[in-house]
């Protein structure tokens, strides 16, 4: 389990990090790189953080079952 939540907490961090990356080009009025970055590079760093969650810790058969972060 302790990896699981090592594993979730370093694609939190970089969802984090890619979330400031947009915020930043945003703000230096690069808007067109910042919806290339999240079509791209964010969708991406989501869905690595979306396959973590979506895996059952303990297998099959137990009760550590983790909720779905969003639908697609």
């Amino acid at each position: 389990m302790a990896r699981y939540q090592q594993q979730m907490n370093i694609a939190l961090e970089r969802l984090d990090q890619g979330l400031a990356r947009v915020h930043s080009m945003i703000k230096r009025g690069k808007n067109t790189e910042a919806i290339h970055f999240m079509e791209n590079d964010l969708k991406e760093l989501y869905e690595d953080l979306q396959n973590i969650i979506n895996i059952e810790p303990g297998g099959e058969g137990t009760q550590s079952r983790v909720g779905f972060l969003g639908g697609r």
